[in-house]
């Protein structure tokens, strides 16, 4: 079976095709660091992982770039209202960003370029489209003065990745009218900084970069003019990665510029999309502070990619009894070694993987891992060890089940929760309390740990548990 993607440019899903099968090339947007990032962030990175993963397995190098933008208007906000320098407010949440997504065991991308270490490329992107006729300078003395605008009346299909026409699109989309732009939809690609904002000096003045055009020139620095895979989330087809491509493929001459865009869908919470705006947003470190990272990565990829997931407390808890049930399974078997797949195509005819290879279809590769658990515990033998091996090789590609059942049921989740040595040791009363024939006893032990959120479990190998 082969991979299939959703391709938001041709909005279908097609076989996926790289320029080069040796090595592909995949660049995702990443935060803007003035903040801790919500939840909502969140879900890109999951998901991108998830397919970074799933592309390791299938082709020999695959070069992951996620950018850090740390220059932005909402950074300067930020850096005035605290009284902290620029430098240090995105260094520190760039820094708290990258400890959030290891957290959600997210690997590290093969490249994390900041914004800020490639103005010189940003400049001469700007200059080439302005020498190609696609871009212009505010001129001298007039208002908006050192703006550097892109023309988008000079590119016939520009539209093309949103599906909207100009009019369309000035329509639907706030866009700042000033008396400066020729056309009400061209957008800034450089803009002049005033003396106590951050600057470059450039060929139009001090300025700084325009938003859009930082993407685009970091993607050209480290991966080139055309790249396989191009992700991020839903609210960024228009205007961001649609002045992406307008600004890529202009300075390189109509040239292709992505392959498969993929988009992700939006978070609902309690039935309203995440907005800063409705104070609805939840921050991914305080939502660590009471569910463990691994319980938050299974939550986001219960619903596949491309659609609304509605995110609740129910789903949380519903992900870690998920994953109790999982672990639940290893548990049985920790004793037993598992027998892991020689290569990913030793994986082609697991249902987890293809669901995977269907357009990362997440929930369907969620619910064949508890079929394969299942199938593994009531095995026997040889095929133990090797289901338990495929299970393992499946969740992996997940970023699943990577921890050993005992860390996984100890992880304490409040402070004043009952501790492993005090859950040991009652579960050894009970136990003695069995031997005993004190069943009552036995029983009053299980209904203390069970009133603490501890389950026990019993099975013909012995008593595990687990936190409710």
């Amino acid at each position: 079976m082969e991979l299939h993607l959703y391709n938001t440019r041709h909005r279908k899903k097609e076989l996926f095709e790289p320029l080069d099968p040796q090595c592909l090339s995949m660049y995702v947007c990443g935060p803007t660091v003035y903040n801790r990032v919500h939840i909502g962030n969140a879900r890109p990175a999951v998901v991108f992982d998830t397919l970074f993963r799933v592309l390791k397995s299938l082709y020999p190098k695959v070069i992951y770039a996620r950018n850090i933008t740390d220059i932005d208007d909402k950074i300067i906000t930020a850096a005035n209202e605290s009284g902290e320098s620029i430098e240090s407010i995105s260094e520190r949440f760039a820094q708290a960003y990258f400890a959030d997504m290891d957290d959600l065991h997210n690997q590290t991308p093969t490249i994390q370029p900041y914004a800020t270490q490639h103005i010189e490329q940003m400049i001469s992107m700007v200059q080439r489209l302005v020498d190609k006729g696609h871009a212009y300078a505010v001129d001298e003395g007039a208002e908006g003065q050192g703006h550097v605008l892109f023309a988008v009346q000079s590119m016939s299909d520009y539209g093309e990745l949103s599906n909207r026409s100009l009019e369309d699109m000035l329509a639907g989309a706030r866009v700042e009218v000033a008396s400066y732009k020729k056309y009400a939809g061209d957008f800034v690609l450089w803009k002049p900084s005033a003396d106590d904002e951050p600057g470059w000096e450039s060929p139009w003045g001090r300025g700084r970069p325009g938003w859009h055009l930082e993407c685009s020139a970091m993607i050209e620095t480290h991966l080139g003019e055309t790249i396989d895979i191009h992700g991020g989330g839903r609210d960024l087809v228009f205007p961001h990665h649609e002045n992406e491509v307008a600004q890529s493929q202009c300075a390189h001459d109509g040239k292709l510029f992505v392959r498969y865009w993929m988009h992700n869908g939006y978070i609902n919470i309690d039935g309203e999309k995440m907005s800063k705006s409705l104070g609805n947003f939840k921050m991914v470190r305080d939502l660590l502070d009471h569910y463990a990272g691994e319980t938050l990565r299974f939550a986001l990829l219960s619903a596949q990619y491309r659609s609304e997931l509605s995110f609740s407390v129910d789903l949380l808890d519903q992900a870690k009894a998920a994953l109790d049930t999982l672990y639940g399974a290893l548990k049985q078997l920790e004793t037993i070694e598992a027998v892991m797949p020689k290569s990913p195509a030793a994986l082609l005819d697991q249902p987890a993987y293809q669901a995977l290879l269907d357009d990362l279809n997440t929930p369907v590769a969620i619910r064949e891992l508890h079929g394969l658990a299942k199938s593994m515990v009531q095995a026997s033998g040889q095929q133990q060890a090797e289901l338990k091996g495929q299970l393992l090789a499946c969740a992996e590609l997940l970023g699943l089940l990577q921890q050993s059942p005992s860390a996984w049921f100890q992880q304490a989740i409040s402070d004043d929760a009952m501790s492993v040595e005090q859950i040991e040791s009652l579960m050894a009363a009970r136990q003695q309390a069995k031997l005993d024939k004190d069943y009552a006893g036995a029983d009053d032990i299980r209904a203390q740990l069970l009133a603490a959120g501890v389950v026990l479990e019993d099975s013909r190998e012995g008593t595990t548990w687990r936190r409710e």
